[in-house]
């Protein structure tokens, strides 16, 4: 940074323009809960407000707390109570800010998580586009790990011997994602990262924590901004589908490329269902099909059943699925809960399929599922 700049920079810290800066990023931010297509009843304000105050935490753990790439640690970019672009509730998310001029080092112990799945990124959601391409890709498969269970990987923009994920000098970010099929069942990966070569940490610099604010005051507004985006767009389809969309846009954000989304919108009536099938069940390493709110955050599933995977399932004779969305609990395998919800988005995705078949869907009445149920035989998937 120039000396000028520096000085400046400097000077927005003593006088609290660093402060103002950042506070009004965030105010701009609202604008995106107000959008004009946005609906306008209370729950789904309310969902909004909190929904900016849960990527402010976010963001201030990711780009302030641990926001300095030569003392990296994991922070959890998506959780419980905090909720980015239809969040996977199978999936512990973990993410380490990177500088791709050095080489780092990641120790672990493998646990028993039915998927481990590591990429490099750049770019990211502090930045205007939100374009975040992959540099490195590792599925925990292909990990060589010890006897105990433990590992070392590195991370390096030359491939080292044994367990390696490709950096670019561009890269910024690692990103962890750990998917449960029993989270009640399965032992998380236990994971620690360093910078190689850093040295002892210094005290705080002013001039970093003043652009580091300032990231993750952007990283809100944009976040907010593209997912928004997200659901107008989704919102010109027709209301309670899942099409195929072209899979570069959700890469391009971030998406693993070993996962195939179905993205729509939903919305029912109190005497309706959802109903969301599969005829055959592809091979494949996951499924999951799961609600969100119209800001795609993933429904509250800490206390709702908001969504199913392969082993959450019933399966039909025939080797299929039919899960059920409806307000209350039709007394038949499947069910999801809308958990006070009338309308959100949703979201199926298929990883490591040999096909990916697009569910279909319809909406029938709450009263024709007992007859629907009786066609099929109840204990066979409805």
């Amino acid at each position: 940074m120039p000396d000028a700049d520096h000085r400046a920079t400097q000077a927005a810290i003593v006088s609290g323009e660093t402060w103002v800066r950042f506070c009004d990023t965030l105010e701009r931010a609202g604008q995106q809960i107000l959008r004009p297509e946005a609906p306008v009843d209370a729950l789904t304000r309310a969902e909004g407000w909190r929904y900016l105050t849960r990527l402010a935490r976010i963001a201030l753990e990711m780009h302030v707390e641990y926001g300095d790439p030569l003392y990296p640690g994991f922070v959890r970019p998506s959780h419980e109570t905090a909720k980015i672009g239809a969040d996977n509730p199978d999936n512990l998310y973990l993410s380490a800010r990177l500088d791709g001029r050095h080489d780092y080092l990641v120790r672990g112990r493998r646990g028993s998580v039915h998927g481990l799945y590591f990429a490099t990124k750049s770019g990211g959601y502090a930045d205007a586009d939100g374009r975040m391409p992959g540099s490195g890709f590792l599925d925990g498969r292909d990990l060589q790990v010890d006897a105990d269970g433990t590992f070392e990987l590195r991370l390096s923009t030359q491939r080292r011997a044994g367990n390696w994920l490709a950096m670019t000098v561009e890269t910024n970010q690692l990103l962890v994602r750990q998917t449960f099929l029993d989270r009640a069942r399965e032992q998380a990966a236990e994971l620690e990262i360093e910078c190689l070569g850093a040295g002892p940490r210094p005290p705080l610099d002013p001039v970093a924590l003043h652009d580091r604010l300032q990231r993750a005051a952007a990283f809100v507004e944009n976040t907010a901004r593209l997912f928004a985006d997200w659901v107008q767009l989704f919102r010109t389809q027709p209301v309670n589908t899942l099409p195929a969309r072209d899979q570069q846009m959700f890469q391009a954000a971030g998406g693993d490329p070993n996962i195939f989304y179905f993205h729509g919108h939903w919305a029912l009536d109190e005497d309706e269902a959802l109903l969301v099938e599969v005829a055959q069940l592809p091979p494949c390493d996951f499924w999951n099909f799961q609600l969100d709110n119209y800001w795609m955050e993933s429904l509250d599933y800490r206390h709702h059943r908001i969504h199913h995977n392969q082993h959450s399932a019933r399966r039909d004779a025939a080797g299929g699925v039919r899960l059920i969305v409806a307000h209350r609990d039709p007394g038949l395998p499947n069910w999801l809960e809308t958990a006070g919800h009338r309308a959100g988005t949703m979201c199926f995705r298929w990883i490591g399929a040999s096909q990916t078949p697009a569910p279909q869907t319809r909406v029938v009445k709450l009263s024709e599922l007992a007859s629907l149920a009786a066609a099929q035989g109840a204990g066979d998937g409805l």
